[in-house]
């Protein structure tokens, strides 16, 4: 069993129903990572799950706080809820800088796991804003500098590579469809581990005593169609990236 921290994957919708005169607005905080939990529950591992509003707060900013945990997962959380507290952003005072923190706690033997989305890597209009951070230099990918999406609405298929490795084994070698995926560029260090339209979908890496994993797409809709997600090698594909995070 592996201790897991995922953060991200959830958002809130506010929205106004008009009807006639009069107006109702509401609020609905979502969450996208239902399935993945459940497939990592089942592959025996531990995951807390902390929302995106609740990152800025509460995310982990010591290594001993980090060292609760074995794998961290961030997807479809922009650096600037692990950058901004409120300690910073409301009162204008000094606190760690969370990117590096994960970086050395990384180098000193912990799992580190991006997964794609709007906000993850360089995401929409760039605003997850990665590149050049502490995070991308341990990560298995170089991020480009502007928004990084790869939209494929009519359902691209991932591809194993010819490399034997604990996070694919046992999987199909092609993939079920996916609806966009992050562009990245594989560091001359890094394994590619399978493959979208020739471009790294799954890539590993170490990192002084750490591993580090970078998957191109996304765990939940809309990117991870049902085909995907209800696919048999969703669960053992993340279980095991979880192991072998966890080394």
């Amino acid at each position: 069993m592996s201790r897991v921290l995922l953060a991200g994957e959830s958002w809130i919708n506010a929205t106004t129903d008009y009807k006639g005169y009069d107006a109702f607005p509401h609020a609905q905080l979502e969450i996208g990572c239902a399935r993945l939990l459940e497939a990592l529950a089942a592959q025996g591992h531990e995951v807390t799950h902390l929302p995106s509003h609740l990152v800025a707060e509460d995310f982990p900013s010591t290594l001993d706080e980090l060292d609760a945990y074995d794998v961290v997962i961030l997807s479809d959380i922009g650096a600037n809820s692990l950058l901004l507290p409120p300690v910073v952003f409301s009162q204008g005072r000094p606190f760690p800088n969370r990117l590096k923190l994960l970086a050395e706690w990384v180098r000193r033997g912990g799992g580190l796991m991006m997964a794609g989305g709007y906000l993850s890597f360089q995401g929409f209009q760039a605003k997850a804003n990665y590149h050049g951070t502490a995070v991308e230099a341990v990560l298995p990918v170089e991020i480009l500098p502007y928004d990084d999406r790869e939209e494929t609405p009519e359902g691209i298929g991932g591809t194993l590579t010819d490399v034997e490795h604990p996070v694919t084994a046992g999987l199909d070698r092609e993939w079920p469809i996916l609806l966009g995926y992050q562009r990245l560029t594989a560091k001359a260090d890094a394994t590619v581990l399978a493959t979208i339209e020739g471009r790294p979908l799954v890539a590993v890496r170490t990192e002084g005593e750490g591993r580090t994993l970078a998957f191109a797409s996304d765990i939940s809709p809309h990117w991870a169609p049902r085909e995907f997600m209800d696919w048999a090698g969703y669960g053992p594909l993340f279980g095991q990236a979880v192991t072998w995070l966890a080394g």
